[in-house]
């Protein structure tokens, strides 16, 4: 065998080795642990807490999750959460569950109807929330991290609460209970939202304090016209706590739903005048009066009329300022004058009170 024959036979030999030859330790089978959720979120509204998490697609040693077992929800009302202790319940996995929703994805979801007794139980507390994720042999990788809702109790609406379309606003009215809490670390007040039926989307139209038992009222100005509306109102628990403050909302009322067509004119104009000028020049009445403060003003119209004669409208557009200048007048002649208001939506208000004056016979 000459010199390249045996190269050839020792790079053979080299591959054949190399091709029986292990590139690594062997991998021990998973635990199949699902990872613990790290984004449970907790909503409180009135005395029920909606829970959110997203179930785990992946294990603790990073492979893909093949079966999910269900998920076991804790609570708590003690500082902090080291183990679960007694869970509120199991939650069955996406799969196994029929009101699971496309839209929602992976997203759980689990709601907790407080009873009396908890949110009495120590008002100023916390409630911690907890989840653990089990694999389909009920074991888990740990609980999720801690989510905290205030536990404090909620008082419910008012029962007679209603709208009114004004042109100030929407007067909303309801009867004040007056209440008060037990404890002096809590506080309530009434919010009120204001809800575009066009988008869909809410706005808090603003808040009211807790007053004498009796009549309660809160104007709305910050709307638009010509849209409708649906109002609600609900009563808000302020928690102090180390100086910081935490609300939790109290149920809706139910709600109250308004059209805000304009079908309201501006203030009537007040404060008119009339002088008379013409000394060596063409003879004019000026007209003054004190403005009106409406927000959706657009002008004014000013009127006329001789003794026992109708009014009629002198400007062919909108008088933008409280001031005018008549100088269609002929001597010897008393003119009466008003004015009215007018807005952006062509609502006219009535006319003012009249003024009269007269213009010299000898110009």
């Amino acid at each position: 065998m000459n010199v390249a024959q045996k190269a050839a036979a020792l790079l053979a030999g080299c591959m054949l080795l190399a091709g029986c030859a292990q590139t690594g330790p062997p991998i021990p089978p998973s635990l199949e642990l699902p990872k613990a959720p790290g984004d449970l979120r907790a909503i409180r509204k009135g005395n029920s807490v909606t829970l959110i998490w997203t179930e785990p697609t992946r294990t603790t040693d990073r492979r893909s999750v093949r079966f999910l077992g269900p998920t076991r929800v804790c609570r708590t009302l003690k500082p902090e959460m080291a183990a679960c202790g007694t869970p509120l319940t199991l939650v069955p996995p996406l799969s196994k569950r029929s009101d699971r929703s496309q839209a929602a994805e992976n997203n759980q979801t689990y709601t907790d109807k407080l009873s009396e007794t908890v949110v009495e139980q120590n008002p100023i507390a916390e409630l911690i929330y907890a989840v653990e994720v089990f694999n389909e042999d009920k074991r888990g990788a740990g609980l999720s991290n801690l989510a905290r809702v205030p536990a404090a109790p909620t008082l419910p609406p008012p029962r007679d609460f209603a709208a009114q379309l004004t042109g100030d606003g929407v007067v909303l009215g309801w009867t004040s209970g007056g209440e008060t809490s037990k404890t002096p670390d809590i506080q309530h007040r009434y919010r009120i939202y204001r809800r575009d039926e066009t988008t869909g989307k809410d706005a808090v139209a603003g808040e009211a304090p807790f007053e004498q038992p009796g009549a309660a009222r809160f104007l709305d100005s910050g709307f638009e016209w010509e849209r409708a509306y649906l109002y609600r109102i609900t009563v808000i628990s302020v928690v102090s706590r180390g100086g910081a403050e935490e609300q939790v909302e109290g149920d809706d009322g139910p709600a109250v739903r308004i059209v805000a067509h304009d079908v309201f004119p501006p203030a009537v104009p007040g404060g008119l005048q009339a002088a008379y000028s013409g000394e060596g020049q063409k003879p004019f009445i000026d007209l003054v009066w004190a403005p009106v403060t409406n927000a959706d003003l657009a002008g004014y119209n000013v009127y006329r009329h001789e003794a026992n004669a109708a009014a009629v409208k002198l400007n062919s557009e909108m008088v933008k300022s409280p001031a005018y200048s008549d100088s269609a007048v002929v001597p010897g002649k008393t003119y009466f004058y008003s004015v009215s208001a007018v807005d952006v939506r062509g609502n006219e208000s009535a006319r003012s009170e009249e003024a009269g004056e007269p213009v010299p016979q000898n110009q």
